[in-house]
């Protein structure tokens, strides 16, 4: 199969690259917005989509990720499309948004109706966004340069209780369980000891958050430059960019933490002669990585601040001289640190993440990404007035591989004793021994290969001056094959991703003022049964410009344009043909239509000989047949206006959708009777469940000037619903149905407070979640009045916007006074919630008590209490999802401030500077909500960072 595809791949190329190389140039008019396989002009486009200008946007606002804050210009987009995620392409061909870089874009467009994205097959079903690039224009060369560095500083640590606090208090829940302090706890000499800080290496208090580990900042620096020109036969543009940044860890190997990345981008677009024209394109990123052993982070959430009675580091100064042993220790050891100490181990984990981080070595992974594709057009106008035809091939290889060194290396428990008032190490346990190795060895290694290819042609009339006609006939196949080593589950993946169709799109508009186009698409899929694999997607969408009707501009002068436009589709979709193996917990995509049976441990039983003898595995079903599964469909009715006011003082885009999502897969547990499940599974996947999506997204634009001050002020946004409109269940109770509720819907108890006393548990329902219920734990509402509180009293508590909050929003401002230009951005949410059910509120066992835990409930503050009474067990009572740990995460982020200056050209005239502009940029500036602290904090992962940048963009 991989032969084959080569083979087409070179016939292709070969084809290509005798008909030309590329696609034709595109046209530099502003007005014309990269829709499905084309352009259409701005006043032309009839709903469902939005751009954003990204080289317009650059002068004011500089970023480095692709989308950056997207949100904050796109109504309807969230980090997905109403609420799904979307194919993103660049340039036309499916790429990770993160292949390419800012300052390489010229234009972001989002297709989000179905009528949008049809043309684009199955895998477009949820959504597009087409990333186009920037390409060369007739000009002389010019060349632009921009470089930047900054300062990340971390947003927020967590709160942890210091160790004397956290013995303290550890000692209090083992009194709460009724288990002495004397074999488990810590003595009061021990706490006393630590509080003092009499000795920290036998009495430890770590915090991994001070500045013995981290730094206060890092960095990171940018340069690119852009080279670009061209005439009328050829134009060029180069993207060349370097990057790097540091880290915040300041101990260990981890202090050598950095990421280094150079990125090129070139194209070139020819006009070969009259009719012909051609392009070619090529990228190539490099990133190298380099991290030392160690999961800091992770460590931070769980190792208690008095590293369970153990030190990571252990001072030879406070061996005790008449023991020669200890020395001998010393002698022999490879990690003698800054030749002081030895590497401690705690009582549970010997080899820790601090000795980790000081001998265990390092990983260098690599990032290697190639991107080509080459595109012809052909003007077909002398054979019929309007034709046209283009061609495109496209081949991308991304490759991963790590060089890694690792050591074992020996840790030491020390055992200590007061000699003569001072303390001493007067023994040494050693764990594990110090290997040497001066090798690295390949560690992960993982490729990605995808090649597209699309042809299409092209119909463009005018007929009588006002009848304007278009047409196009296209191809489009991608195929994307994911592959990796042995030890990342099992090798490369038996099926690629891929997306085949066929596309027709026919459209009509009189006097640009009444519209009306239909698209439609031949899909195909082998995750279906045969007879089953192709369908159509048809699509139809009507325009109607309100305001060139002559009512209208008599009766309504303060309306400039008005635009409505309405549209049906029906995509047919595989990307939801997902279910999981017989008897695995594994996902598979292919073969859900065909039965399965097996005679082996996995899905077979074992049967015996009456008489004892030994036996063997029978065959049992996995699942039955179903040579009727077919495509899940997105049928989709969207509204829409276009509008500006005021002489373009306003302008304002809209949008409502109603969107269902049909034929969703299921087993049939309500359709089959149970005894086609248990010693065997009979039941084959149906097209059954149905989902609705709606809402309507927006955004408005106020352009205006007061004196000398220009200014513009842009809101988006949405409003948005999803529910299961019918679901294959089976619920104990009837309010537990998730039919009719929302698809985000978080469920959970209704708590009513601590019990107070052990009368007040004696009285209660019976609370079933294990261990052994007393005052201060959490009482459950018992919703069904039966008497026992259990999975049949969990209640809908309310949305937790996992695609999209119920209201999603973002703002944009920019302010210009001569030379000096403002720009600030942000986005947020409301209307959704979520549970504090992270380790740092549910605190289990001997787990790291964070500062939360201040608010326990004990006997003496069981009126103000704000937290559950400590315990060692695992207090499945207290920590399930409940409105206890609820909370609204409404928010709103002030994600960018950027103020640029910009030089007066006339300081230049005389020189080879043609522009120069500095400014100074704050990203992750300020969260604003009621739960700021929880928001801006990160449990076991690597903080969040506010960060400050300075820049310069010259042109010459």
């Amino acid at each position: 199969m991989k032969r084959k595809n080569i083979m087409f791949s070179c016939v292709l190329l070969v084809i290509s690259v005798l008909i030309s190389t590329g696609l034709a140039a595109q046209e530099k008019n502003d007005s014309l917005i990269n829709v499905a396989f084309g352009t259409v002009a701005r006043e032309d486009l009839l709903g469902g989509i939005s751009t954003v200008n990204v080289s317009g946007l650059l002068k004011k606002s500089y970023g480095t990720y692709s989308l950056d804050n997207l949100q904050s210009f796109v109504g309807g987009y969230t980090g997905n499309i109403w609420g799904q995620e979307a194919l993103v392409l660049v340039d036309g061909i499916p790429r990770r948004a993160s292949d390419v870089r800012l300052v390489e874009i010229g234009s972001v467009t989002v297709l989000k109706g179905a009528s949008a994205v049809v043309l684009y097959g199955s895998n477009a079903a949820k959504g597009v966004i087409l990333i186009t690039t920037k390409r060369g224009s007739i000009k002389p060369l010019s060349i632009d340069v921009r470089a930047n560095t900054g300062l990340h500083f971390p947003r927020r640590y967590p709160g942890y209780l210091n160790a004397a606090d956290y013995m303290t208090l550890y000692n209090e829940a083992l009194g709460n369980d009724g288990i002495s302090t004397s074999g488990a706890g810590y003595s009061q000499q021990e706490i006393d000891n630590t509080r003092a800080g009499t000795n920290p290496f036998r009495y430890p208090d770590i915090d991994f958050f001070s500045s013995g580990y981290l730094k206060k900042a890092y960095s990171r620096s940018d340069i690119t430059t852009e080279i670009s020109g061209g005439n009328e036969r050829a134009r060029y543009y180069t993207n060349i960019g370097l990057a790097y940044n540091n880290s915040i860890m300041n101990y260990g190997e981890q202090k050598k933490n950095n990421d280094f990345g150079f990125s090129i981008r070139g194209n070139v677009d020819m006009n070969l002669n009259s009719w012909l024209t051609a392009s070619s394109d090529v990228a190539v990123n490099v990133s190298d990585n380099y991290a030392g052993r160690g999961d800091f982070w992770g460590a931070s959430s769980t190792i208690a601040p008095n590293f369970n009675r153990f030190s990571p580091l252990i001072p030879i100064s406070m061996f005790d001289p008449a023991n020669k042993n200890l020395q001998t220790y010393v002698n022999n050891s490879n990690h003698v640190i800054d030749g002081k100490y030895l590497l401690g181990g705690q009582s549970t984990n010997l080899t820790n993440v601090f000795s980790d981080m000081l001998a265990a070595g390092y990983i260098k992974t690599k990032y290697r990404t190639f991107m080509y594709n080459m595109n012809a057009g052909a003007d077909l106008g002398n054979i019929m007035k309007g034709l046209s035809f283009r061609t495109a091939f496209s081949m991308d290889y991304t490759a991963v591989y790590s060089e890694a060194y690792q050591l074992p290396y020996a840790v030491y428990r020390p055992a200590w004793s007061t000699v003569n008032g001072q303390d001493m190490i007067t023994d040494l346990q050693k764990f594990n021994n110090d290997l040497n190795s001066t090798n690295e060895t390949i560690g992960r290694t993982t490729y990605t290969q995808t090649m597209s290819s699309r042809a299409q042609f092209n119909y463009k009339r005018t007929f009588a001056s006002d009848h304007h006609v278009t047409a196009a006939l296209l191809g489009w196949w991608y195929l994307t094959q994911i592959s990796s080593d042995p030890d990342n589950e099992g090798g490369s993946d038996y099926h690629p991703i891929r997306n085949t169709n066929l596309g027709f799109q026919a459209g009509y508009d009189y006097r640009r003022k009444y519209y009306l186009d239909f698209s439609a698409a031949l899909v195909h899929s082998a995750k279906l049964p045969p007879g089953k694999r192709k369908a159509i997607s048809p699509a139809v969408t009507l325009g109607w410009r309100l305001s060139d009707e002559d009512f209208f501009k008599k009766n309504i002068s303060f309306i400039d344009n008005l635009k409505i436009s309405a549209s049906y589709a029906s995509i047919k979709q595989d990307l939801d043909i997902t279910g999981v193996r017989p008897n695995s917990s594994t996902p598979t995509d292919y073969y859900l239509y065909q039965g399965y049976y097996g005679n082996n441990s996995t899905l077979g039983g074992w049967y015996q000989w009456r008489d004892g003898a030994a036996g063997g595995w029978t065959t049992l079903s996995g699942q039955g047949d179903n040579p009727y599964l077919t495509f899940i469909q997105r049928q989709e009715y969207r509204t829409g206006i276009d509008a500006s006011m005021f002489n373009r003082l306003i302008t304002l885009e809209a949008n409502y959708f109603l969107q269902d999502t049909k034929g969703l897969l299921t087993r049939g547990t309500t359709i089959y009777p149970s005894y086609f499940t248990g010693s065997g599974d009979f039941r084959p996947w149906l097209n059954f469940n149905n989902d609705r999506r709606s809402g309507a997204d927006f955004s408005v634009n106020l352009n205006n000037k007061i004196g000398q001050v220009e200014y513009s002020i842009g809101a988006c946004g949405m409003f948005f619903s999803s529910k299961a409109t019918r679901r294959d269940e089976v619920q104990a109770e009837q309010y537990q149905y998730r039919t009719g509720r929302n698809l985000d819907a978080y469920w959970g108890y209704i708590s009513e407070g601590f019990f107070q006393s052990q009368d007040d548990i004696d009285r209660h329902a019976r609370q079933t979640f294990g261990g052994t219920v007393r005052p201060g734990d959490i009482r459950y509402k018992d919703i069904n009045n039966d008497g026992i509180i259990d999975s049949r009293d969990q209640v809908d508590l309310g949305r937790n916007g996992w695609a999209a909050a119920p209201f999603t929003y973002g703002l944009n401002l920019t302010l210009k006074w001569k030379h000096f230009t403002l720009f600030a951005m942000g986005n947020g949410q409301a209307g959704a919630i979520a549970f504090k059910n992270s380790s740092y509120f549910w605190v289990r066992g001997a787990g790291k008590y964070s500062d939360v835990v201040k608010g326990r409930w004990t006997e003496a503050t069981k009126n103000t209490a704000t937290y559950p009474r400590l315990t060692t067990t695992a207090g499945n009572n207290n920590f399930q999802n409940s409105t206890f740990w609820m909370y609204r995460n409404s928010r709103f982020n002030l994600t960018r401030v950027q103020l640029t200056y910009d030089f007066d050209q006339h300081i230049f005239r005389n020189s080879f500077v043609h522009g120069l502009s500095i400014y100074l940029l704050g990203d992750n500036l300020l969260v604003i909500s009621k739960e700021r602290k929880l928001m801006e904090t990160n449990i076991g992962t690597a903080p969040q960072y506010r960060y400050f940048n300075i820049g310069a963009r010259a042109s010459f």
